[in-house]
């Protein structure tokens, strides 16, 4: 009678999954379709992002030429965050029902008899920072992740293309 049980228990958790799987793969092919756009110095700079948050579109509207070379960098670095920060809220709006559906289906610690549950081991991910290359805060971070890697070899060197040359 337990082996029915076990059976039948292992028959609904592989029903939920192959469900989960199939929302999974609607969700993947809805996100590549997925693009955003922002704008910035009173909607003279757009850009738009697909759904990797890489660059599609670049527009410039009417009295762009009004503004320095320093005003229009900005304005392309705000509208690309926008944009960027837009993407975002679709993909979590998409997500929602994996992340509903998830919070039904039982728990590994739920079916392994004796297995802790691992969730709050599970690490946080910082916040990606927005701040130039150069901004004190990155600066600071950078400073922070090498000093915790000081003996771990680099595989590579920290080179990069530059007006200059390589």
């Amino acid at each position: 009678m337990a082996n029915d049980f076990a059976k039948a228990q292992l028959a609904e958790v592989m029903s939920a999954f192959d469900d989960q799987m199939a929302i999974v793969a609607d969700l993947q092919k809805r996100r590549t379709q997925l693009i955003a756009s922002g704008s910035a110095a009173n909607r003279r700079v757009t850009v738009t992002v697909n759904a990797e948050g890489t660059v599609i579109e670049t527009r410039f509207g009417d009295n762009v030429s009004d503004l320095s070379y320093a005003e229009l960098a900005r304005a392309m670095t705000e509208a690309a965050q926008q944009a960027a920060y837009e993407l975002e809220c679709k993909r979590n709006d998409l997500m929602q029902p994996l992340l509903e559906n998830r919070g039904r289906l039982p728990k590994l610690h739920e079916l392994v008899e004796g297995m802790p549950d691992l969730t709050p081991r599970i690490p946080k991910a910082p916040e990606v920072s927005t701040a130039p290359p150069n901004a004190p805060e990155r600066l600071e971070q950078a400073a922070d992740t090498a000093s915790r890697f000081t003996d771990v070899e680099q595989p590579h060197s920290r080179r990069s293309v530059t007006n200059t040359g390589w």
